[in-house]
């Protein structure tokens, strides 16, 4: 198909998705392989900090374990606040080329954009995870504490299951604003979806027709994303209509509950 300066607006769309498709998809896909990992090790990263920041300073504890505690509470509040109070095209600029000027380590233009948006999203999560955590009712930790758990199984075995469920949402919304976040590694040549826009654009100085399309790849991969993530939190959920059985024996003991019960 040619096209040229008389060519129709949904001419000028067509043969840009015909002709340039294979590299949106290349670009989607990196997108996504970023902004999924960035997510995952983000959590991961999250929860460790989050875990950390919420433990109390027992009285236990001698000196140098109180010491090393707040030192490391200082540490990480400090990732946290430079982290969430950067932009991450900022923080892509420092670790991409500082990595290469100071230490003199060449990065991979993708890992480098996995590393830099799941530290990003470590910053984040670990505030919603530690956000989770002292959510849940103090009489847990007491009633655990008291039948003998330690701080860690209490957390791992009763609060973190819970905490996470209850910042499911968060997390889905985190992994969508990385997938549109990651336009800004375009600056460290990541050829992800918009840098590969950019590319297309500068072809044919079609700017508008390019990134329309580019536009729609980017809201079809979110509402994929937004519906999957929404169907896993509506299974943790459960079901809307249960019964609990009270007795074994006594059918008059079950007591069933409705969705609008439970809520």
């Amino acid at each position: 198909m040619e096209v040229d300066a008389a060519s129709t607006f949904f001419e000028w769309v067509y043969y840009i998705i015909l002709t340039y498709w294979p590299l949106f998809l290349r670009g989607a896909g990196v997108t996504l392989l970023i902004s999924l990992t960035g997510t995952i090790v983000g959590f991961g990263l999250g929860i460790i900090i989050g875990v950390i920041r919420t433990i109390p300073i027992d009285q236990n504890f001698n000196i140098i374990q109180k010491g090393l505690l707040k030192l490391i509470n200082i540490i990480l509040l400090a990732y946290i606040e430079v982290f969430r109070g950067t932009p991450m095209m900022v923080q892509a600029m420092v670790i991409f080329y500082g990595a290469a000027m100071v230490y003199n380590i060449s990065l991979s233009p993708i890992y480098a954009g996995i590393f830099i948006v799941s530290i990003n999203t470590g910053a984040y999560m670990a505030e919603i995870v530690r956000g989770g955590i002292i959510s849940i009712d103090k009489g847990q930790f007491e009633a655990a504490h008291s039948i003998g758990m330690t701080h860690a199984q209490t957390m791992f075995s009763i609060v973190l299951p819970q905490a996470i469920r209850n910042i499911l949402p968060a997390l889905s919304n985190e992994f969508v604003i990385n997938i549109k976040d990651t336009s800004v590694l375009s600056v460290i040549s990541v050829t992800e979806l918009f840098f590969i826009s950019k590319s297309a654009a500068g072809v044919n100085y079609r700017f508008f027709e390019v990134f329309l399309v580019t536009c729609t790849i980017y809201f079809i991969m979110t509402f994929t994303v937004t519906r999957i993530l929404r169907y896993f939190e509506i299974k943790l959920e459960g079901p809307s209509v249960y019964t609990i059985h009270g007795s074994q024996t006594v059918p008059e003991a079950e007591i069933r509950i409705t969705d609008r019960e439970r809520h």
